[in-house]
């Protein structure tokens, strides 16, 4: 049996990429509800919440990037020149982001300048992030082997839409994360803003599934084409399904429940896209076969993958089965 060295990497950066944004997703969306939390010792405890795992949950972003760079090199360097600001927005985000919640606990003075960074930066590298997706989608301009495009392309309604998606999908899973996580007033609290959000949430997922299928005619043609539509109508009835375990968990006061529910959306809201894209990389003008290096440098790189996946994989479930259960006051990061 030959293998597809290409389609088998796509695979596994479409894989770390998901992985980032549900781990780091909630982690995101804490620092984005933080100026919503009642006072100092609930956002502390929030933070708390996600403490032992958050730089963890990281590792998926540098794997993906890496694998981006290492395995589709002509991708990568298409693709970073048109999303130059928004990706050092990113970055820039989430070093404060980071720096922010190693300083808040050790500073009394200067603390409630590190909380602002905290949500500063959360902010900034969600918005990025989902602006970036939006650029994405709605396509890159490629002149020979090189970005053709201009140096605002990045910015359009599609891409602010994406972007203010993408903060509210992440403020879902922070809230329904705290509910998971958290008792007593913090957890009532998070129940009062995960039924908002999910209904916001809901909205912009909508608007943006109904704008995606008119970008392009290749995205109209995969979603209501014949016979490829019946099989992309798979997806939306799913996410319809995700839906309404998250709008029947958060009714029921389940605290299991709307957190997987939240995930289940962004996992078929993800397969919305791969829906969307395949077989391209960059769309609409480099597909993943034209994207990807030679087969004898993916072979090598796909060893070391075999390797270091399943310990990432390892190390991340030990850490989450470790810090299982419910955070107290007085519990945690100091």
């Amino acid at each position: 049996m030959e293998f597809d060295l290409p389609f088998i990497w796509a695979g596994l950066i479409a894989v770390a990429v998901l992985a980032y944004t549900l781990l780091d997703g909630f982690d995101l969306g804490i620092g984005i509800l933080f100026p919503f939390l009642k006072d100092r010792e609930e956002r502390h405890l929030a933070m708390n919440t996600i403490a032992p795992v958050w730089d963890g949950n990281e590792t998926w972003l540098v794997l993906g990037g890496g694998g981006l760079f290492a395995v589709f090199p002509l991708a990568y360097a298409i693709v970073m020149p048109g999303l130059y600001p928004l990706i050092i927005a990113m970055l820039l985000g989430l070093i404060f982001r980071g720096v922010a919640f190693e300083f808040v606990h050790r500073t009394k003075r200067m603390q409630a300048f590190w909380e602002f960074g905290f949500w500063g930066g959360s902010l900034i590298a969600a918005i990025a992030q989902g602006m970036a997706l939006g650029a994405l989608v709605q396509g890159i301009t490629v002149e020979g082997r090189a970005y053709g495009g201009g140096n605002w392309d990045w910015l359009s309604p599609f891409s602010v839409l994406t972007g203010v998606a993408l903060v509210v999908g992440y403020a879902t899973l922070g809230a329904t994360w705290l509910i998971l996580k958290t008792e007593g007033e913090t957890l009532a609290r998070a129940q009062r803003f995960a039924l908002p959000l999910g209904i916001a949430l809901t909205a912009l997922i909508g608007v943006v599934s109904l704008a995606t299928p008119f970008l392009r005619p290749e995205y109209l043609a995969r979603w209501f084409g014949w016979p490829s539509g019946i099989w992309s109508a798979i997806v939306p009835v799913l996410l319809a399904l995700a839906i309404w375990q998250l709008w029947t968990g958060l009714r029921d006061h389940d605290q299991l429940r709307p957190f997987l529910a939240t995930v289940a959306i962004f996992v078929l809201s993800f397969a919305g896209l791969g829906v969307s894209f395949y077989p391209y990389l960059v769309p609409p003008s480099l597909t993943i076969a034209e994207a990807a290096g030679p087969d004898s440098s993916l072979g090598f790189l796909l060893v070391g993958a075999v390797v270091l996946i399943p310990i990432i994989l390892a190390y991340t479930g030990y850490s989450y089965w470790v810090f299982r259960g419910k955070v107290r006051p007085g519990d945690g990061y100091h």
